[in-house]
């Protein structure tokens, strides 16, 4: 893995664009339909609402309310979990905007404060499962809250036209935690030692993740030559694949591939999110 992606200090300012975000909305704007499937814009700040409460219920209360039951493979796990989200934005539907709004200003408070309460080197309560850890830092599990907050913020504006978090400053970190996954994303991919991809976010926002195979097993490399296959995304592609906004077909219309073509299009499967 990467060294150390910092976040923690992103959290007030992207909810402070928030907040300002949802209080200049129209009636029919809390109602627009967002890339999130069947969720409108109020129903994804219902969503965050939801996110805030159980981190404090978990963290500062030690409250995780009803057990899951048996849980036997992944799906069952993004079963439970769907429920879950589903069962609260249905029954927040009740809440009015202005309520959804004070209640994130408030709770998103207590949850920073709860954030900044943690080691950043001590085990996390939960591990970062699409990066194939079984336990992961408190640094990566920060960095997972925060592609949260940042991708369904960026659900809503792109629902309601309102730009504001497409910069250098929030989403490099964004897309520096979503590559993560990419060696597990190539776990089951055999090439010979020495093999490289590298992966490339265009534009002043982006970077570029290269990883290597040795002994079957792949690594985050420094960048160096040529890569043997080289995959380059616009950043509006990359962070809406990753977090299951498009789909394969669409995305790979958009994405440029060269050298080993098949090699690079384990890529289109990479998921950051619980799908």
């Amino acid at each position: 893995m990467n060294s150390i992606i910092h976040t923690r200090h992103l959290f007030p300012l992207l909810d402070k664009k928030l907040i300002d975000l949802l209080r200049g909305l129209s009636a029919e704007e809390w109602n627009k339909r967002t890339l999130a499937k069947q969720w409108t814009v109020k129903d994804i700040a219902s969503h965050l609402l939801d996110g805030n409460l159980k981190v404090i219920s978990q963290m500062r209360d030690g409250y995780f309310g009803d057990p899951p039951g048996q849980i036997d493979s992944h799906q069952d796990l993004v079963d439970y979990l769907n429920k879950l989200n589903a069962d609260w934005v249905k029954a927040s539907k009740r809440l009015s905007p202005v309520v959804l709004t004070e209640l994130l200003e408030i709770t998103g408070k207590e949850y920073y404060e709860q954030l900044n309460k943690l080691d950043l080197f001590k085990p996390a309560l939960y591990a970062v499962s699409w990066a194939g850890q079984t336990e992961s830092p408190n640094w990566f599990h920060i960095a997972r809250e925060y592609t949260e907050k940042w991708h369904h913020q960026q659900q809503i504006r792109e629902a309601v036209e309102r730009p504001g978090i497409m910069t250098r400053e929030f989403f490099y970190p964004l897309m520096d935690t979503f590559m993560q996954a990419l060696p597990y994303t190539y776990k089951s991919i055999k090439a010979t030692d020495g093999t490289t991809i590298r992966v490339t976010v265009t534009s002043e926002m982006g970077g570029s993740w290269q990883i290597a195979c040795h002994a079957n097993t792949w690594r985050f490399v420094q960048l160096g030559a040529e890569p043997d296959t080289h995959i380059v995304l616009h950043p509006d592609t990359a962070w809406k694949l990753f977090t299951n906004g498009l789909t394969t077909a669409d995305a790979e219309k958009s994405i440029q591939f060269t050298g080993n073509v098949s090699l690079g299009r384990p890529i289109l499967s990479m998921l950051t999110v619980m799908a």
